[in-house]
């Protein structure tokens, strides 16, 4: 990832371009174009194509605070996957998914903590939101997108602690009683975020899925935040040639 100003922004109705790397329907498919450079300790180039295909295309958009001021949207809560990476080994198919964060204020303004998993399952894709809100309430919500395009709202089940990241960041998602999750492996470990393919079980059935865990407390520390600097540069001067 890599942060440039206005002059490396470029969007039409179908395309959204940043830099050298774009996104781009093509008919039913989301095409993404990737042309950046790793960030320490891999300082190599990151350059190939994924392409999105989903499944069901949701209208779904929950609000993540009363006041409207954090959305989520899942776009495309199931769909398939296709990355074609220029390394070796960097070729996969499986399950996708793509959804995104709106707001009109500052994450740690307004969230001290949160969580959230994207489950594949038998039934659809099981998502679990969970999050404590500066002012003291707390979000948790449980959703199940079915196989048949229908949407439910889940009574999710409790919330289980499970090994902290490398980096000591607590974590937890939603599991059925007596059932404790676990990682099965490292995404990505930043002394206040983790992701991570994780293990729980729901309605009896055990799913591996993507977890994250974001401590904005440590997030808003003027300490951490001079390091995203270096994992996530800022680039300057870009033009396009076409």
């Amino acid at each position: 990832m890599t942060d440039r100003g206005a002059d490396a922004l470029r969007t039409t109705a179908n395309t959204f371009e940043v830099g050298p790397s774009k996104m781009h329907w093509d008919g039913d498919k989301l095409v993404i174009d990737v042309n950046e450079m790793g960030a320490p300790p891999m300082v190599t180039r990151v350059q190939g194509q994924i392409t999105l295909t989903p499944r069901q295309i949701t209208n779904v958009e929950m609000p993540l605070k009363q006041d409207g001021s954090h959305v989520w949207r899942p776009f495309a809560p199931l769909a398939d996957i296709d990355v074609n990476l220029e390394a070796t080994g960097w070729q996969w198919q499986g399950h996708g998914y793509f959804d995104a964060n709106f707001g009109t204020a500052a994450l740690e303004d307004d969230f001290s903590y949160w969580t959230w998993g994207r489950y594949p399952h038998s039934q659809g894709s099981l998502c679990f939101y969970d999050a404590d809100r500066r002012d003291g309430s707390q979000l948790g919500v449980g959703v199940m997108f079915e196989n048949d395009g229908s949407i439910r709202v889940l009574r999710a089940p409790p919330k289980v602690g499970f090994k902290r990241s490398l980096w000591q960041v607590r974590r937890e998602t939603r599991a059925d009683a007596g059932y404790t999750p676990h990682q099965v492996q490292n995404m990505l470990d930043a002394p206040f975020y983790s992701r991570s393919a994780v293990r729980t079980q729901f309605a009896g059935e055990e799913i591996v899925g993507v977890h994250e865990a974001l401590d904005l407390n440590r997030f808003r520390s003027p300490l951490l935040k001079p390091m995203l600097a270096v994992r996530v540069p800022r680039r300057r001067g870009w033009r396009f040639t076409d």
